[in-house]
């Protein structure tokens, strides 16, 4: 498939055929996550890929109001979890090329940790619609209501998900991934979402924050 296909083709799909995938389409998947560019060649990432049923049922407890809008999501029968790791990125730029000593994450002008890890969760999403896929990329929260205490209930839940898996304190989940063969009955794309895209002369700034 030319990119520019696989760019257009992109989207993100919520229902699944309940349909296996080979073991090689899996580790190409994958694979493609190491391709990702981090600073300084860093790599601070890890990833959670659940193939077996059981880890997946494991799994989507974690995510109710996916499973309650969108239960076919669990037909996906890859799921992947990116994990940043901002102590390696803390660690490689104490290094002497680096020379940033004392470690401070005031140096950052950005999180890099999680910019590099959405990096390489994107090159997953891209590398499953070239493989003839589809995939989404979602968030791992709890049911919020009127009732919610999101700076408690969030860490909380985080948290919780780290022990069912094993994950150590230094790594934060991002998100997830299901890839997998769109359903049959695949409902059309709502077309709210075409009417909030943003066209490139809304958000392209040439040579000067406001000037199209």
């Amino acid at each position: 498939m030319q990119f520019a296909e696989v760019i257009r083709r992109r989207r993100m799909v919520r229902h699944y055929a309940d349909r296996p995938l080979s073991p090689e389409v899996i580790e190409t998947i994958l694979a493609s996550a190491l391709r990702a560019p981090s600073a300084g060649f860093s790599q601070g990432w890890a990833f959670l890929a659940l193939t077996e049923p059981d880890d997946r049922a494991r799994f989507w407890p974690f995510v109710p109001a996916r499973v309650a809008q969108t239960p076919t999501m669990q037909n996906a029968p890859l799921v992947v979890v990116p994990l940043a790791h901002k102590a390696a990125y803390l660690a490689r730029y104490a290094e002497a090329d680096k020379g940033w000593a004392d470690r401070s994450e005031a140096r950052w002008p950005a999180p890099y940790w999680y910019v590099d890890t959405g990096m390489a969760a994107l090159m997953m999403l891209l590398t499953a619609v070239d493989e003839g896929l589809d995939a989404c990329f979602f968030g791992i929260m709890p049911v919020t209501g009127e009732d919610s205490r999101p700076e408690i209930d969030v860490p909380a839940h985080t948290a919780a998900f780290k022990a069912e898996f094993g994950i150590p304190d230094e790594y934060a989940p991002i998100g997830g991934i299901c890839v997998g063969y769109r359903a049959d009955d695949l409902p059309p794309q709502n077309p709210a979402v075409a009417a909030r895209r943003r066209d490139a002369s809304s958000v392209i700034h040439r040579g000067q924050f406001g000037t199209t």
